[in-house]
């Protein structure tokens, strides 16, 4: 199963305070690039794999979606979920990503935003979700760019057994990684750019948008702080279609 850290209550405190937690979509800096993949959704099926508060899930449903379904695997995220959103048209449901299970050509769009970087069985994901894509659907999602997840600052990376760790930066050695971020061993599995990719064209998908995220010169001009973004890409965005 996939690791639950949304449901410590030293990590959901602290990521309940950071400014996407607060502000939703507009306090993600990486929205308005992301939202640029998203297709019209008048009418459409959506599923937000990681929905998280499910901010992603009203804004769909704004979008005139028919049916939005958020999965989640934490209890506290869903719950906050719940309490905040009104509406017929969404549904929320507690899954593990990594046992996935969708109905066939059954949604117009897949999206997910910082959470695969977490899953470690990410083709049977994808395969999962191209299945599930009606033709013509779109498969959107961001995860931590993998200079970050290499990582590019200290953390860990686990022996075969799951016991051993020792630090490690090396960007070609896929797998696990430890790290202390909002609460300590924060489990994130690294892959470079080329696996994404390739995960997807073996699943069956066409490369629709790929964008090493960094902030533009207007979100720089608006938040300094952004500006240690501009050493490394953030994120990896992508975009694919059924």
């Amino acid at each position: 199963m996939t690791q639950n850290i949304y449901d410590t209550p030293e990590f959901f405190q602290g990521y309940s305070q950071l400014a996407r937690s607060v502000h939703g979509l507009d306090g993600a800096p990486e929205w308005p690039a992301l939202r640029a993949l998203v297709p019209n959704l008048q009418g459409r099926s959506v599923v937000d794999l990681g929905c998280g508060f499910g901010w992603f899930c009203r804004w769909a449903q704004e979008q005139g979606a028919a049916d939005v379904l958020g999965l989640d695997v934490s209890d506290n995220m869903l719950t906050r979920a719940r309490a905040t959103t009104h509406g017929a048209a969404i549904r929320y449901q507690r899954m593990d990503l990594e046992q996935l299970q969708l109905a066939p050509r059954s949604i117009d769009l897949a999206y997910s935003a910082l959470t695969l970087h977490y899953l470690e069985r990410l083709p049977a994901l994808f395969a999962t979700v191209h299945q599930a894509l009606k033709p013509g659907g779109r498969f959107v999602f961001s995860v931590e760019h993998p200079i970050y997840t290499a990582p590019a600052r200290p953390g860990f990376v686990l022996d075969s057994d799951g016991q051993r760790i020792w630090p490690l930066n090396h960007y070609a050695l896929r797998g696990p990684r430890r790290t202390d971020w909002l609460a300590k061993g924060v489990i994130k599995q690294h892959r470079t750019i080329g696996d994404y990719v390739n995960v997807l064209i073996r699943a069956g998908f066409t490369i629709a948008h790929l964008d090493e995220w960094a902030p533009t010169p207007a979100q720089l001009a608006a938040q300094p702080a952004l500006a240690e973004e501009q050493d490394r890409p953030m994120m990896l965005l992508m975009a694919a279609a059924r």
